[in-house]
């Protein structure tokens, strides 16, 4: 026992001649923070208050206050509205557009609207062309399983796309079919069934709805022969039921006003509720997923937000609106001038229809998928990528030379180059940066085409359109009207693009005013 007791002391003193020597003093020469045995950088510490955007934020030893806490919490859940508004935009798009055929009638599979007489300014679509015949539908396959969508031969472009905008599978002149007609079997993710081993293009979607949509060219300048083709050579219907189709259900859409655009108010939360509740939950990534359950969206959940809530909600959706709007019509990227030193633009940033900034490092471009977006809709390789003499080509301008906003009151007048590299036609079409669609004026057609309008060439085969509140003396053929109060701006479409618009050799002139 004594010789253990002696092994004991003898530890109990080498411990407390270690403790000695690590004893929590500052180092030589240093002083240490008050409150700190140490010196303790300053860029690790909280101040006692801190004046942000959100306010004064007030900290005890580095504990937020009550009154701070909850600012911060409101600033975070305004932040995750607005990522939600920017974000989620392309799947409360689509589901605008959904409701807006439901509008119309169509509200099953074999039903569809087509614009048969064009799509004239009455109708709320985002950028839609007054040149081509649309046809209109939605796939549900939740309800009707693999589901059949039969395109004549002729038609011209046509895409599918999933319930949040991306792309599907093409048809038409650009699709599987090379325009020549076919049965496209659209199969929902996860699919076990039998499928059939021929006869169709087979293509999975990973949502339940899908939106299909057909363009038919003009004919002589006139819609007839492709209002005529669709209505008897589309065909919709589910697998299950291919041996007694539906009789198809056409709803004409043309001159008839109806709203196919998300709302810019808190609606457009309820829009993405009624997206992430009816489709799988896999659509959308478990972060993108995440956000909108920060704000109380979540699948298999009632969307109930609180007086609280609803309050940040309707701001953040204000801001998220204003920064889509400033994206849209001050863009700041320097990809987005088509040209140096020119107000043409592009609405695929990147030249990617996944806005994958051309070879994905940097990742996403989310800004350049808001800017596509919130002007417009259908998504497909065939707007974005080079192929020429089939697909489709675009052109943007929202300001004059001077980059002030286009004023209705003003005169303008851009000039087309001779031998537009355009196969098929091109068009200019003004739309109302309030709703952006077509430009509601005296004329049905804001718009002026190449092949269907009877415009008149210079000398050189140049053309000169006009835009103003009234024609100019001789130019009546060439003028697109616009008016005083409102603002506008246009877009530059060029069907079947042809080398000389990807190697820019051609290029349209600048919108500049006429005073």
């Amino acid at each position: 026992m004594r010789h253990l007791h002696t092994l004991t002391m003898t530890a109990l003193a080498g411990a407390l001649a270690i403790g000695g020597a690590n004893a929590q003093v500052p180092a030589p020469g240093v002083n240490p923070t008050p409150g700190f045995n140490n010196k303790i950088p300053e860029k690790i510490l909280t101040p006692n208050s801190v004046e942000t955007r959100i306010g004064t934020l007030k900290f005890v030893d580095g504990v937020p206050t009550a009154e701070t806490a909850q600012k911060a919490y409101d600033n975070l859940d305004f932040l995750r509205g607005v990522e939600v508004f920017l974000n989620l935009m392309p799947a409360a798009s689509l589901e605008a557009l959904r409701r807006g055929n439901g509008e119309m009638g169509a509200t099953k599979t074999h039903q569809a609207v087509i614009v048969d007489q064009l799509l004239d300014s009455n109708p709320l679509l985002l950028t839609g062309n007054t040149d081509t015949v649309y046809l209109f539908a939605y796939l549900d396959l939740e309800t009707d399983g693999p589901t059949v969508v039969e395109v004549p031969a002729g038609s011209g472009p046509g895409t599918v796309n999933d319930a949040f905008f991306r792309f599907v599978v093409d048809m038409g002149g650009p699709g599987l079919d090379q325009g020549k007609g076919g049965k496209y079997l659209i199969v929902p993710a996860g699919y076990k069934g039998e499928l059939p081993q021929s006869g169709y293009f087979v293509v999975q979607s990973p949502s339940y709805v899908n939106l299909l949509v057909l363009r038919g060219f003009l004919v002589d300048g006139k819609p007839d022969a492709a209002s005529k083709m669709f209505r008897e050579g589309v065909k919709i219907y589910s697998l299950s039921k291919a041996a007694n189709p539906p009789k198809m259900e056409f709803f004409n859409g043309s001159r008839v006003p109806f709203n196919t655009v998300h709302a810019n108010d808190f609606e457009f939360y309820e829009e993405v509720n009624h997206v992430i509740q009816k489709e799988p939950l896999e659509l959308f990534d478990p972060e993108l997923r995440g956000v909108a359950a920060a704000i109380g969206i979540r699948k298999g959940k009632p969307f109930k937000p609180d007086e609280r809530m609803r309050k940040i909600l309707t701001e953040a959706v204000a801001v998220g609106n204003a920064t889509s709007r400033s994206i849209a019509f001050r863009n700041r990227d320097p990809n987005s001038p088509i040209y140096p030193n020119s107000q043409w633009r592009t609405g695929f940033i990147g030249n990617d229809y996944r806005w994958l900034d051309g070879d994905g490092m940097s990742g996403r471009n989310v800004d350049a998928r808001t800017n596509f977006f919130y002007m417009a809709t259908v998504n497909t390789p065939a707007m974005a990528a080079k192929i020429v003499g089939r697909g489709s080509q675009y052109a943007l301008s929202v300001a004059d030379t001077a980059g002030a906003p286009f004023d209705g009151a003003k005169n303008y007048r851009v000039k087309m180059p001779a031998n537009a590299p355009a196969k098929d036609f091109w068009s200019v079409v003004l739309y109302d940066p309030q709703t952006r669609s077509e430009l509601q004026t005296g004329q049905p057609f804001p718009s002026k085409n190449n092949k269907r309008d009877n415009l008149v060439a210079n000398a050189d085969g140049s053309v000169e359109l006009y835009f103003g509140p009234k024609a100019p003396a001789g130019k009546e053929a060439n003028w697109i009207q616009t008016v005083p109060g409102k603002g506008w701006f246009t877009l530059l479409r060029l069907y079947g693009p042809l080398e000389p618009w990807f190697d820019k050799t051609w290029r349209p002139g600048e919108i500049e005013e006429v005073k």
